[in-house]
């Protein structure tokens, strides 16, 4: 089929792969001028399936209504007149109970494993082709915590992941030092952490520029600097989609992967698809030879923060700030960032100031993404990653091209109620 997937960050990409080796030719389109210059462009860099658990667990509404008005939060909502953030917000309660939680776990954790096994085949497929370079390292992830109720709430999700097949082992402060030895200095502050031997990390925008060149080579076409503004409707169908330009796109088939754009073109065809930007922060540093940095890749679960070395680079990133579409840079988060960073490595010396970046992440009120076919004929999703775009990408293109072909997954997951 002649298939147009929307967006080129590292979820529509990964799928423009599959689509293309499943024998189909694909169109790529996107409003910027490269790939993965949005969400994908400087995001916290992990292949973590041990961070499947959702935002949305029975502590999460204490910690909200604890965080309002600091600027600084983890978590800040921004309350305002939006009937859909209102709609989005009640639904993330309903999720917020422990069943809901642990029945959500389970697909987030599937998906996230899945995806890392495609990773892994892609990479070995690639190789005698030159191969993906992307800064990637297969040390795994530890979680780190300075928080003892923090650290038994962790251990509880931990147990709930085992059981679904992601491995996250318990560690005593000592042992997390043991891994990653940059934590010396803040040994003091370290009441245990959890490690998951088999994640992985990497930088996710080095990684889509290479891969679209790969789609490039496979005969992808890439329409870049192309803006959507709609799509046509043919009663039960998606006819066309329809640029700033005034051009008419006609397809087979269309695969919306715009993330937390999605929702502002299914809105017109009648869908409401729950899905709202939650703003991420990210700072880059530079690191001469000699600095105390860690390798390992780190997630502070406390903070909302991960740490990622990218060759000589430590990326810092994370919190979530519910602001609609808002892309300014806010200096009180930038600093929040450097400041738990220099906590944990007060060695840490970088040779350039720091590169600050956000981007929206789609995120759902359950954490688990949209995969599959809408109510629409020809209109396919790949949305509501959240947090784990980079981490569920490969699966998530796999198991969209194999739906698209009427093939039975490798994996269960739930079909998206729209």
């Amino acid at each position: 089929m002649k298939i147009v997937v929307l967006g080129a960050g590292v979820v529509g990409v990964a799928s423009a792969w599959y689509l293309s080796r499943a024998g189909h030719e694909v169109t790529v389109i996107d409003r910027q001028g490269a790939a993965a210059q949005e969400t994908s462009f400087a995001n916290g860099g992990q292949i973590a399936v041990s961070h499947a658990e959702p935002w949305a667990n029975p502590a999460t509404p204490r910690k909200i209504w604890q965080w309002l008005g600091q600027e600084d939060a983890p978590l800040l909502l921004r309350l305002r007149a939006d009937p859909a953030l209102w709609r989005w917000s009640w639904r993330f309660l309903l999720e917020c109970r422990a069943r809901r939680t642990r029945a959500n776990i389970r697909p987030i954790t599937t998906l996230a494993q899945y995806s890392r096994s495609c990773l892994q085949a892609l990479r070995a497929e690639l190789a005698p082709q030159g191969g993906l370079h992307y800064d990637q390292l297969q040390r795994g992830i530890l979680h780190l915590y300075t928080d003892a109720k923090e650290f038994e709430q962790a251990l509880h999700a931990a147990d709930i992941m085992r059981d679904y097949g992601c491995d996250r082992r318990p560690l005593t402060a000592d042992e997390c030092v043991a891994i990653e030895p940059a934590l010396a200095s803040a040994r003091g502050q370290l009441v245990g952490g959890d490690f998951s031997a088999e994640d992985e990390s990497g930088d996710a925008q080095r990684f889509t520029s290479q891969l679209a060149q790969f789609c490039r080579r496979a005969g992808v076409n890439f329409r870049l600097d192309t803006v959507i503004r709609r799509l046509e409707r043919d009663g039960d169908s998606i006819a066309a989609a329809h640029t700033a330009s005034g051009e008419r796109i006609v397809a087979d088939g269309f695969v919306l992967a715009l993330g937390s754009y999605s929702p502002l073109l299914l809105r017109p065809l009648g869908l409401s698809l729950p899905v709202i930007p939650a703003k991420g922060y990210s700072a880059t540093l530079t690191l001469p030879d000699d600095s105390v940095a860690p390798v390992t890749s780190l997630t502070d679960d406390q903070y909302k923060l991960v740490f990622s070395r990218l060759g000589q680079r430590l990326r810092i990133a994370g919190t979530a700030e519910f602001a609609g579409f808002d892309l300014a840079l806010n200096p009180v988060r930038c600093d929040a960032l450097l400041r738990r960073t220099r906590q944990l490595f007060p060695q840490l010396r970088d040779s350039t100031p720091p590169e600050f970046w956000c981007g929206l992440r789609p995120v759902t009120p359950s954490s688990v993404p949209f995969i599959g076919a809408s109510r629409y004929r020809k209109l396919w999703l790949n949305t509501g990653h959240g947090t784990l775009g980079w981490t569920m990408a490969c699966g998530s293109g796999r198991l969209l091209a194999d739906l698209i072909a009427g093939r039975a997954p490798d994996i269960a997951f739930p079909a998206p109620a729209l």
